[in-house]
């Protein structure tokens, strides 16, 4: 029933051929045009005692809920953290206690406070 049902085999082949070579071409254009828009991620190597602090939120938080800081933040209210690019904090809460969802509670490996969301991407 479809057109390509009554083909002889070597036509058929060469049409499968054809469309996987198109596909391919498209899904390399596309990933080309995706990393060129899509910045890189932060991540940056981390030291031994940076590993440490982050095997210890994993333990305690789990690994869904890792985030790294991608530019300093300087708190600047009470409760705010200062923390450094590329820092790993666990997120305890998406929301600071006024219910405002653009500062979220986080675990810091020691102190905990508050971070600008838009200053955090998931590890």
């Amino acid at each position: 029933q479809m057109p390509h049902g009554h083909m002889p085999l070597p036509s058929f082949w060469k049409m499968v051929e054809d469309t996987l070579q198109q596909s391919g071409t498209q899904l390399r254009t596309f990933r080309q045009t995706f990393e060129t828009v899509t910045p890189s991620p932060v991540t940056q190597p981390l030291n031994p005692a940076e590993e440490r602090k982050v095997l210890s939120l994993v333990s305690k938080h789990g690994p869904d809920k890792l985030y790294q800081v991608t530019s300093n933040v300087s708190g600047s209210r009470d409760l705010d953290l200062t923390l450094q690019r590329g820092q790993i904090v666990a997120l305890l809460q998406s929301v600071d206690t006024k219910g405002n969802t653009s500062r979220w509670l986080v675990d810091a490996g020691g102190p905990r406070g508050f971070v600008p969301a838009g200053k955090l991407q998931p590890y």
